[in-house]
C-alpha cells in the first residue's frame, strides 16, 4: 500500500471508527476519522490519492446522501461503503453511482484492505487523468483564437489547402499558424495533437 494514500472513514459509531483506525494504522495507512458526515464534507479537499470508507446508515445524512453531495461538488474520491446489513437495492444504487465496493460489518480485514487497494488504483488513475486535463488546458490556453480554429481543423484531418478555404485565408498563413500552434503546444505531429485534445475531452 503506497504511503501517500490517505483513507477517510465516516461512521457515526465511535467504536467502529476506532477499530478501523487501528486496523489501517497497523497496515501503515494514513487515516482521518469522522463521526459526522457533515464534518467530512466541510473538510478542505485533499489533493493526494485518497479513498473514503463510508457508513451507509447514519442519522441525518445517509451514505448515499454523502455520495451525492461529493458528486455535486465535483469531487472525485473512490468510495467503499460499510453497512451493518446487506441491502441489495441500496448496494445496487451505490455501485451504479460509482462505489468501489460494499462491505458488511464486521468488516473482514483482508476484504477491506483489498477494497482499499482497488480504490487506491482507481484514485491514482483519476489523478493522472486530471493532471493530463490540466496540462492540455494550460497548453491550449496559450493559443490565439485563430490558432485554436486552425488547431481544431488540423485535428479533424483537414489539409492546409482545405483549412485555408474554410477560414478564408491563404495557405501560407495557415502554415504560419500551424507552426506557431505546434510550438506552443509542444506537439510534433497531428497524432500528438489529437492525443492532447483527447486528453482534454476524456477528463471532463
Amino acid at each position: 500500500m503506497e504511503s501517500e494514500l490517505r483513507v477517510f472513514a465516516v461512521d457515526d459509531d465511535p467504536i467502529v471508527l476506532r477499530a478501523l483506525e487501528r486496523m489501517l494504522r497497523s497496515n501503515n495507512i494514513a487515516v482521518e476519522a469522522f463521526t459526522s458526515p457533515t464534518a467530512f464534507l466541510e473538510r478542505p479537499p485533499y489533493d493526494g490519492v485518497a479513498c473514503l470508507l463510508l457508513d451507509l446508515q447514519m442519522p441525518g445524512l445517509t451514505g448515499l446522501d454523502v455520495q451525492g453531495a461529493i458528486r455535486g461538488k465535483g469531487m472525485s474520491i473512490p468510495i467503499v461503503f460499510l453497512s451493518a446489513r446487506s441491502d441489495v437495492p441500496m448496494t445496487a444504487r451505490a455501485m451504479r453511482e460509482g462505489a468501489i465496493d460494499f462491505l458488511v460489518k464486521p468488516v473482514d480485514e483482508e476484504q477491506l484492505l483489498d477494497a482499499i487497494e482497488r480504490a487506491r488504483v482507481h484514485a491514482t488513475a483519476l489523478r493522472q487523468e486530471q493532471q493530463l486535463k490540466r496540462d492540455a488546458e494550460e497548453r491550449l490556453a496559450r493559443l490565439t483564437r485563430r490558432e485554436r480554429q486552425v488547431c481544431g481543423l488540423v485535428a479533424a484531418g483537414l489539409l492546409n489547402k482545405q483549412i485555408a478555404h474554410e477560414l478564408g485565408m491563404s495557405e501560407k498563413t495557415v502554415k504560419v499558424h500551424r507552426g506557431r500552434l505546434t510550438r506552443k503546444l509542444g506537439v510534433d505531429s497531428v497524432a500528438a495533437l489529437v492525443r492532447l485534445l483527447s486528453n482534454r475531452r476524456e477528463s471532463r
